[in-house]
C-alpha cells in the first residue's frame, strides 16, 4: 500500500506529533489505524446513507427505527431523476457516499442549476480516496433527500456524538451552530462537563437531556459490532433522530487539547 508518508505527514501538520501506525496508542493514531488496515465489510454498509438505514433495522427492528430515521422525502442515482415541484418544505439533499458535501434547502426555495450542477460533480468524486478512508471507496453513488430537522426554535437542532468504544460510550460531544459559530462541549457519558477542546472552541455546558439515558443505550445498542464507532444522534423535543455512524471522525486530524486526552481516550480502544 502506499501513501503512508502523505498520511504521517498531514497527521503530524494537524497534531504536532508523529503518526505511530506499527503501535498506536492515541485515539487518533487508531483512527489512522483504522483508516488504512481495518477492512471490515460492514464498514462500507454503514458508511453508506442509504444502506445504514437498512442495517439499523435490523440492529433496532423496523419499529423503532422508524421512529428514530429521518423521513426520506426523495432518492435517485442521478440528481436529475428528482422532481424537486414536488418536494415542499425544508429538506437538505445529500450524496450517499461522501461527508458534508449537503445543500440545505428552505421552504420557498428553489434548487437551482449550479446547485445540481454541484452536486453532480461532488457524486463524481472518489471520496474517501485522498484521506486513506476506505469505508466510502467503492460505494455507488446516490442522491438522497431527507426532510430536514429543526429545533424547537426553527434552527439547526445541536448534534449529539457518542465515542462508543467495544459497545460502550467514553465520551460525547456535542455541536453547536455547525454552519454559523461553531463550538463544541465535551462531557462524559455520567454529563460532566470536560475543560477539553476538540478542533473548535469550547461550547457552553447545557443540561442532560431529559431524553439522555434513551439516546446513550440507543447510541451503545448501534455501535455495538465495531471496536470504535462515533453514533450522531438529534434530539428534537422528546424525540431522536439518528444523524449517521462515523468511523473517521475528523479523518483522525482534529486536535485535543489538552493532547493528553487524545491518549487517555485511546486507552478505551482495544484494536485486534
Amino acid at each position: 500500500m502506499t501513501g503512508y508518508r502523505h498520511e504521517k505527514k498531514r497527521f503530524k501538520n494537524s497534531l504536532g506529533y508523529e503518526l505511530n501506525l506499527e503501535n498506536p496508542s492515541s485515539f487518533s493514531e487508531k483512527v489512522a489505524w483504522k483508516k488504512i488496515y481495518d477492512r471490515d465489510p460492514l464498514l462500507r454498509v454503514t458508511a453508506d446513507k442509504l444502506l445504514v438505514r437498512k442495517y439499523i433495522a435490523e440492529i433496532l427492528g423496523e419499529k423503532q427505527a422508524n421512529e428514530i430515521l429521518i423521513p426520506m422525502l426523495a432518492q435517485a442515482r442521478t440528481i436529475d431523476k428528482i422532481n424537486f415541484d414536488d418536494l415542499s418544505g425544508d429538506y437538505i439533499i445529500k450524496t450517499n457516499h461522501d461527508s458534508g458535501g449537503n445543500l440545505i434547502i428552505r421552504e420557498g426555495q428553489k434548487v437551482r442549476r449550479e446547485d445540481k450542477s454541484r452536486l453532480k460533480k461532488l457524486s463524481k468524486l472518489p471520496y474517501g480516496t485522498f484521506k486513506h478512508e476506505w469505508a466510502y471507496q467503492g460505494i455507488k453513488p446516490s442522491f438522497i433527500v431527507e426532510r430536514l430537522m429543526l429545533d424547537e426554535a426553527g434552527g439547526i437542532p445541536k448534534d449529539f456524538k457518542f465515542y462508543v468504544f467495544h459497545g460502550k460510550c467514553h465520551l460525547v460531544h456535542v455541536d453547536f451552530d455547525r454552519f454559523t459559530n461553531h463550538t463544541r462541549s465535551l462531557y462524559t457519558p455520567e454529563w460532566k462537563y470536560l475543560k477539553i477542546m476538540l478542533k473548535f472552541p469550547q461550547g457552553p455546558d447545557i443540561p442532560r437531556p431529559q431524553n439522555f439515558e434513551k439516546m446513550l443505550q440507543l447510541a451503545e445498542k448501534l455501535g455495538q459490532d465495531f471496536g470504535f464507532v462515533r453514533v450522531d444522534l438529534y434530539s428534537i423535543g422528546d424525540r431522536i433522530y439518528f444523524g449517521e455512524l462515523t468511523h473517521y471522525p475528523g479523518s483522525g486530524l482534529e486536535l485535543f487539547t489538552p493532547l493528553e486526552f487524545d491518549f487517555e481516550l485511546g486507552g478505551h480502544w482495544h484494536l485486534k
